[in-house]
């Protein structure tokens, strides 16, 4: 099996960080897209693992929540019969809490948009943390029942709705 050196890997990752799109970045460097593809995913389970060991013992205030809509394969709406209620295709959400005096991402969950995914997040983002904070999140109704089981009453909670 072949290694991309060390100067080849950083290539790759500074196309993609710049923005350039999978396809583009093998046309820029002269690499499969199976190759910019599997170096994506290593970087993405090393970028997980550190994150999962080095941010812990958060002594955060104010913790910004909401989810980031994606799609995966495509949009749900145009989601195949046979592949309906597949995790992994159609509508795809990214829960982000984000200290807002640091800027620092306390905690993050790609998943659906649901309660179980919601509950999920909330206990590792109580697991990261010292201290009482404050929560502000959107309107999204799973989020109180979330709170309160990975908190319990040790957190100020607010909603904004704009």
């Amino acid at each position: 099996m072949n290694k991309l050196s060390t100067a080849a890997r950083v290539q790759i990752i500074r196309c993609l960080v710049e923005g350039n799109s999978i396809n583009s970045t093998c046309r820029i460097t002269g690499r499969s897209k199976h190759t910019v593809l599997n170096l994506l995913v290593d970087i993405g389970e090393a970028c997980q693992k550190f994150h999962d060991e080095r941010v812990r013992g958060l002594d955060s205030k104010v913790l910004q929540i909401d989810e980031i809509w994606n799609f995966c394969h495509c949009k749900q709406k145009n989601v195949p019969a046979a592949q309906e209620g597949q995790y992994g295709i159609g509508s795809v959400w990214t829960w982000v809490a984000l200290d807002a005096d640091t800027k620092l991402i306390a905690g993050y969950l790609v998943g659906l948009r649901t309660a179980p995914y919601a509950n999920a997040f909330m206990q590792d983002l109580a697991a990261r943390l010292n201290n009482r904070i404050q929560i502000t999140t959107d309107g999204l109704g799973c989020y109180e029942k979330a709170i309160e089981g990975a908190f319990g009453g040790d957190v100020d909670y607010a909603r904004l709705i704009k």
